[in-house]
C-alpha cells in the first residue's frame, strides 16, 4: 500500500518536499540575514527585533505552501482546493500586515533610541516621539482597514455586494458623511497635532483650569495628567479649536513670580538682598532671572513681585513655594512692622491732635 501511494503519488511528493526545502532554506537564510545586519549600528534591525518579524515572515512562506496542489493531492483533498486556496490568501494578507506593522514598529524604536526623553531640554525628542506616535496609529489604522478590505473582497459574493454598494454610494456617501463628521474632525485634528504640533508629549499645560502634563497623544483623544495623579481626558479638537496655556511649547525653562502684600514701610533694598540670598543657595534656580519690583500701590498695602526663573515648570513652582516662606519668615523676623496691617484714625474733637492707633 505504502508502494502504491508512492508510486501514485511520486511527483507530488517530490514537488512538495523541493518546495518545503527551498522555504525553509529562504527562511533561515532571511533570519540569518538580518541578524547580521542586526549586529551593524548603520542597520535599521536590532537583534531583539529579529525574533519579532520571524513569526509573520514564517506565516508568509507556510501560506505559499498551503496553496500548493501537490499537498491537497498528498493529503487526499483535492476536492477542498477553493478552501485550501482562500486559507492560504487570507493568511498570507494576516501574515504581510502583521510583518508591515512590525516593521513601522521596529523603526520608531530605533528612531526613538536617538532622543533621549529624560534630560531636561528634550524638546526635539517630544516633537519626533509626538510626531511618530501619532502618525505610526494612523498608519497602522489605515494598513488594517486595507488589509481588512483585501481580505473580505477576496470573497466573491463580498465583491459582487462592494461593486453595487460602490455603484450607488452617492447618497450614502453623504449620508455617512454626515454622521461621521465629529469622528472624521477628530481624526484630522490628530494628523494636525502630529505636524503642527501645539501640543507633544510631556508639554505642560493649562486646560480648563487644570496645570498637568501631556501624558498620551492617541488618534482621537488626548490624557492630561494632572499635578494630583488625575487624568484628564480631552478630545484632539479641543487642541485645535479652544485656547490653552502651553508652558513649554518652545523651551522648558520658564519664569515664576512670587507675589508679597507688605506695609509702605518695607525696605526695598534688603529684600533683594535677602531674595538674591535665597536663590544663590538653592539648585532649584537656573541663575538667569533674579528682580523684585513693585507693581501695584492700595490705600492700606503695597505689591511687591518676586521674579525668578527655573529650568522648567515643576522646578518653577517648587521654587516659587521656597522664595515665598522664605521673603515672608525674613519679614516676619526683621521687619515685622513692614508687614501688611489696617491703619485707624482718631480725630480728637476738642484739642484737634490726631493719633495713630495701628
Amino acid at each position: 500500500m505504502i508502494n502504491d501511494f508512492f508510486n501514485e503519488n511520486y511527483q507530488s511528493l517530490l514537488l512538495l518536499l523541493g518546495t518545503l526545502t527551498i522555504l525553509m532554506v529562504a527562511y533561515f537564510l532571511l533570519i540569518k540575514v538580518l541578524r547580521k545586519l542586526g549586529k551593524n549600528p548603520k542597520y535599521l534591525i536590532p537583534p531583539s527585533s529579529v525574533k519579532q518579524v520571524s513569526k509573520p515572515i514564517f506565516l508568509i512562506l507556510f501560506s505559499i505552501l498551503l496553496r500548493m496542489g501537490s499537498l491537497r493531492q498528498l493529503l487526499n483533498l483535492t476536492h477542498l482546493e477553493f478552501y485550501f486556496r482562500k486559507a492560504s490568501t487570507l493568511l498570507f494578507i494576516f501574515a504581510f500586515t502583521w510583518l508591515v506593522i512590525k516593521v513601522i514598529k521596529i523603526v520608531k524604536q530605533h528612531v526613538m533610541h536617538t532622543y533621549d526623553m529624560n534630560t531636561t531640554n528634550n524638546l526635539r525628542a517630544r516633537k519626533v516621539a509626538t510626531q511618530f506616535n501619532i502618525l505610526e496609529r494612523i498608519v497602522i489604522f489605515i494598513i488594517i482597514i486595507l488589509a481588512v478590505g483585501i481580505a473580505l473582497m477576496s470573497f466573491d459574493g463580498i465583491r459582487e455586494i462592494g461593486v453595487s454598494i460602490f455603484a450607488s454610494a452617492g447618497l450614502a456617501g453623504i449620508i455617512i458623511g454626515f454622521s461621521a463628521q465629529k469622528m472624521i474632525g477628530t481624526i484630522l485634528a490628530g494628523i494636525q497635532i502630529a505636524i503642527a504640533q501645539p501640543i507633544k508629549l510631556d508639554d505642560v499645560v493649562v486646560v480648563e483650569g487644570e496645570w498637568g502634563r501631556i501624558e498620551e497623544i492617541m488618534l482621537t483623544y488626548v490624557v492630561v495628567k494632572i499635578w494630583d495623579k488625575r487624568r484628564l481626558i480631552l478630545p484632539t479638537t479641543y487642541f485645535i479649536e479652544t485656547p490653552f496655556q502651553n508652558w513649554t511649547k518652545s523651551s522648558a525653562d520658564i519664569l515664576g513670580s512670587v507675589f508679597l502684600y507688605t506695609d509702605y514701610s518695607v525696605p526695598f533694598d534688603a529684600l533683594r538682598e535677602e531674595l538674591t540670598r535665597i536663590l544663590k543657595n538653592t539648585e532649584l534656580w537656573d541663575g538667569e532671572v533674579n528682580n523684585i519690583q513693585v507693581t501695584d500701590s492700595k490705600p492700606n498695602h503695597i505689591e511687591i513681585r518676586a521674579l525668578m526663573s527655573a529650568k522648567d515648570s515643576s522646578t518653577a513652582w517648587d521654587l516659587r513655594v521656597l522664595v515665598r516662606e522664605k521673603l515672608i519668615t525674613f519679614l516676619q523676623q526683621n521687619y515685622p512692622d513692614s508687614l501688611a496691617r489696617t491703619r485707624l484714625q482718631i480725630e480728637n474733637m476738642e484739642d484737634r491732635e490726631n493719633t495713630t492707633r495701628e
